[in-house]
């Protein structure tokens, strides 16, 4: 646990998937063809906590969907890629942009076109219900499933490991 931690304590930026990190991966559509999807609210506010913490999130999605774009914006999330299929060009072109290295930066995917940039990141992480495969090629695995509370768990571990998250949380004890 302790090289989890250092590995933690040097991010700088967070990346997450959306389809099975922060829903639980099933696409649902109605009749016309119009999706939904479900956020757990947990892994919202863990979300907002960790950039008030001065940590910035990013959205790096295969898909596209007004739905995650709205989501991202009630968060407070302007680094949001969606329709990257080609994930690995999105994470070098946002660490570029950001000047953050790959090593500074902490990644959660669930399948295999996350693992590009899971493989470069400094704190690879993932579901509990990801594939073996995926969760072999991660350095931290959540205990919770996809879309119930794994990004909050991730959110948690680094503002431990930076040593805000008992000052973060001692705001809702007052």
């Amino acid at each position: 646990m302790q090289d989890i931690l250092e590995r933690a304590s040097r991010i700088k930026l967070v990346i997450f998937d959306v389809d099975g990190v922060l829903t639980d991966g099933r696409l649902y559509f109605d009749d016309e063809g119009r999706e939904y999807k479900a956020f757990h609210s947990r892994d919202g506010h863990g979300m907002k906590l960790l950039q008030q913490a001065g940590v910035p999130i990013a959205i790096i999605t295969g898909r596209s969907s007004d739905i995650v774009r709205h989501r991202m914006a009630g968060l407070g999330i302007t680094h949001v890629y969606q329709g990257r299929e080609d994930k690995l060009g999105a994470y070098l072109e946002l660490c570029d942009s950001l000047s953050i290295a790959p090593e500074e930066t902490a990644c959660m995917g669930d399948d295999v076109l996350d693992l590009p940039m899971l493989t470069r990141a400094g704190l690879a992480a993932t579901v509990n219900d990801a594939p073996a495969f995926i969760k072999r090629h991660a350095h931290w695995v959540a205990a919770s499933k996809g879309g119930q509370g794994a990004a909050r768990e991730l959110c948690e571990l680094i503002l431990e490991a930076r040593g805000a998250l008992d000052a973060v949380m001692a705001r809702y004890l007052a």
